[in-house]
């Protein structure tokens, strides 16, 4: 059994014993103790008068701290402006080094992302297999 709160109510159950005379049925009372706090709904505020953090103020923080890695990727590219020459697979390119450090990081995090995603497949079968 749970509260309004959704905090677990604690009962303690009386049971008839065998040297009594009369069997009264099983009492269910709550034990008395401390209340838990009322949790606040959507759009109300938490005990200390802030309101709570929504999904959308998390991405807010998200956005903005892209914003502030992006500015640092642009200056650094933009410092970063030296023509070099890169070869790849028989073939050669003339970039400036910042840009092909970005490319170099790109590719990196999409390899990343790959061995993620064939890892999530991965044990999304194994976990379909255990289901059926």
């Amino acid at each position: 059994m749970r509260d309004q709160w959704g905090a677990p109510i604690l009962v303690r159950v009386s049971t008839p014993r065998d040297d009594r005379v009369d069997h009264a049925p099983p009492i269910s009372e709550p034990v008395p103790g401390p209340a838990a706090p009322p949790v606040p709904g959507p759009g109300t505020t938490a005990p200390a008068g802030r309101p709570r953090p929504t999904r959308i103020s998390g991405t807010w923080v998200a956005v903005l701290v892209a914003i502030v890695v992006l500015i640092f990727l642009l200056v650094f590219i933009l410092q970063n402006l030296t023509d070099v020459t890169i070869h790849f697979l028989g073939a050669s390119f003339t970039w400036p080094l910042g840009v092909s450090l970005l490319f170099a990081a790109i590719a990196g995090a999409v390899l990343v992302a790959l061995i993620g995603a064939a890892r999530i497949l991965q044990l999304r079968r194994q976990a379909k297999r255990v289901t059926h």
